[in-house]
């Protein structure tokens, strides 16, 4: 069973790598983004608020701890552990402005025209945390399937660990080792003594013939 908990390191590289780059994205954007009039609230750059810290920093950081685990880890439990906690982190960039007023909070407006603003929604929020979670959901479904091939190595490791221990078993320890003899008749598969005795070859039987031909001249004759 335990092999079934390991899968292939690189099994979750590239999922984990774009997860950390998104991460790192959706945590400087707010405050590097000002410099080219694209955000929100006010233009002025590495502006810490609040607000930054809820909606921005702290998912950004869930999917950046998540990447990193999808990238190191090859026991299937902590990387599903590191999938779920990037979906939580892309999850709360979709849904964390739209919940922001209910607590009185929010980015602020949207810079610049119609369009730039839509650019600043996806880039920021909605577009960045939708596809955070569809990298996420890929790598856990990919860490929930069981392959052929890594079902065939944890089989063979089960056999040999299974084959080891019963023979380390079948060998006797020091002071218990036991007769040849006794051993013969437990179970054996073994021919019996009599039956692996070769049988006599041409010249002991003639030499048993004549021997008792020898016996029968010897006898009295009867009258």
């Amino acid at each position: 069973m335990s092999g079934m908990l390991k899968a292939p390191r690189s099994r979750g590289v590239v999922n984990g790598l774009l997860l950390v780059l998104l991460g790192l994205w959706g945590g400087f954007i707010p405050f590097v983004g000002p410099y080219f009039s694209f955000g929100f609230g006010s233009t002025a750059t590495w502006d810490y608020t609040s607000d930054r810290l809820v909606l921005s920093i702290l998912p950004a950081i869930a999917v950046v701890l998540g990447g990193l685990i999808l990238l190191v880890s090859a026991a299937r439990p902590v990387a599903m552990f590191g999938s779920w906690l990037a979906i939580l982190g892309g999850v709360w960039f979709v849904v964390g402005t739209t919940i922001a007023p209910l607590w009185g909070g929010g980015p602020g407006p949207a810079l610049g025209g119609q369009t730039r603003r839509i650019a600043e929604h996806l880039s920021f929020y909605q577009g960045l945390g939708a596809i955070i979670v569809l990298l996420a959901a890929t790598a856990l479904g990919r860490f929930l399937v069981v392959g052929v091939r890594e079902a065939r190595r944890a089989e063979m490791e089960r056999a040999a660990a299974t084959g080891g221990a019963a023979g380390a078993a079948d060998r006797p320890g020091r002071g218990t080792a036991v007769p040849e003899a006794d051993r013969s008749g437990r179970g054996s598969t073994a021919a019996p003594q009599w039956d692996r005795q070769a049988p006599p070859d041409r010249a002991g039987r003639e030499e048993d013939a004549r021997g008792d031909r020898t016996w029968h001249a010897s006898m009295p004759r009867r009258h």
